[in-house]
């Protein structure tokens, strides 16, 4: 068993090798991941050492100490959080080394493609199809898939399609990884409120897809899914943060800057939500402890309900505290950004792009009703679909 004393050794041998002053910032990634010291919970030969997961704050402590570079996880951030656990836990040898390193290492940006205009909510009610090809047994896919982060910048995605429409919605579902560049894939942005186009839709005209590309079993899709959405819910809602970090920083900021804009009313909304998201961070660290044990569970979805709420209420309460100023925006260029910045714009931008928050990643009813069912053990709600057949299902 890697222990910690193993890891600060490890980490300064790889640091001694390769100064992060002298080398380049892709090699040094590159080297690290070889070094097994990417995420120290993954396997040997996969960027990780077998150790527990705990382990990995003794790396980055190292590192950030030494300078060394990292691998811009807010931009690859759905590689990191969703495609690589997902590709660990059902992917072949194969796909594991070859899709892992370029993930982590940055290389290789993913997005995910999963919502449809038809079944964003209600996910298994997807009417993208994949349909086996005679002969080269490659997956040809037809459909539309919509609100894809990153889809302009992403060279591979995850995908589900139907492959089976005689089955029930949950059971004719097939998991793929689909290459963004090949013939068919049509990337178009989606202008947003914010005056951005961070968000995609995607066109697939006859895409063909190896079936080495297929992640999981035939059918089992659904499944495979579903691990990607436990993980999605914990990378969004429980991502690791300092006291006042995420949207109460700027808020608390602005508070102890600017005394001539405080009341006693704006006083305790503001201790109050400052409580709050203090809360929503220790219970965030308390889940990211509870994997280390395994597979993250339905507890994700309370801790993005969370992250939600809570971005709306304090974008909502600074734009009330600057006042005039708080109706104030910077900037509507249109520009399709590489990735999401909360705290680096101004409180227009927040208060309108956390509005999203509510939508992303799983909708605040969806996440209630897994709350309810699966947290909390209360009766599901009745679902008449459930055993029919996709293709009979009204649409």
């Amino acid at each position: 068993m890697t222990d910690a004393a193993e890891l600060r050794s490890l980490t300064r041998k790889l640091l001694a090798g390769h100064p992060p002053a002298e080398t380049d910032r892709t090699a040094f990634l590159q080297a690290r991941f070889d070094a097994g010291l990417a995420w120290v919970h993954y396997p040997s030969g996969l960027g990780g050492l077998d150790a527990p997961r705990s382990l990995q704050a003794v790396v980055d402590a190292e590192l950030s100490a030494a300078g060394a570079p990292d691998n811009d996880p807010r931009r690859i951030g759905i590689g990191l959080g969703m495609a690589a656990p997902t590709i660990l836990r059902y992917g072949t040898q194969e796909q594991k080394e070859r899709f892992l390193r370029p993930l982590w290492v940055g290389e290789e940006v993913w997005c995910q493609l999963f919502s449809e205009p038809g079944a964003g909510s209600d996910l298994a009610a997807l009417a993208t199809r994949a349909v086996r090809e005679d002969g080269s047994g490659d997956w040809i896919v037809n459909g539309q898939k919509v609100w894809t982060s990153s889809a302009h910048l992403a060279r591979w995605a995850i995908l589900i399609a139907r492959t089976d429409p005689d089955l029930p919605k949950h059971e004719g579902i097939s998991y793929f990884l689909c290459d963004m560049t090949a013939p068919g894939v049509e990337v178009r942005p989606l202008r947003q409120i914010t005056g951005e186009a961070e968000f995609n839709e995607v066109f697939l005209t006859d895409v063909r897809i190896p079936d080495a590309h297929r992640l999981g079993e035939v059918g089992e899709g659904w499944k495979v899914a579903r691990t990607t959405l436990m993980n999605e819910r914990v990378s969004i809602g429980g991502a690791r943060i300092p006291r006042e970090g995420g949207m109460i920083g700027p808020i608390a900021r602005t508070w102890r800057e600017r005394p001539e804009l405080r009341t006693h009313d704006l006083h305790q909304r503001l201790v109050t939500l400052w409580v709050e998201a203090e809360v929503a961070r220790l219970t965030g660290e308390r889940l990211r402890q509870q994997l280390v044990a395994g597979q993250p569970g339905p507890e994700g979805s309370g801790m993005k309900l969370a992250f939600a709420r809570l971005n709306q209420e304090i974008s909502g309460l600074e734009v009330e505290l600057l006042g005039e100023e708080g109706l104030l925006y910077s900037d509507w260029t249109m520009r399709r950004p590489e990735l999401v910045d909360f705290t680096g714009r101004d409180a227009g931008y927040r208060y309108l792009r956390s509005k999203g928050n509510s939508i992303e990643g799983g909708t605040s009813e969806v996440l209630l009703n897994i709350v309810a069912e699966r947290v909390l053990g209360l009766p599901s709600e009745p679902r008449n679909d459930k055993d029919v057949a996709w293709k009979d299902l009204s649409r």
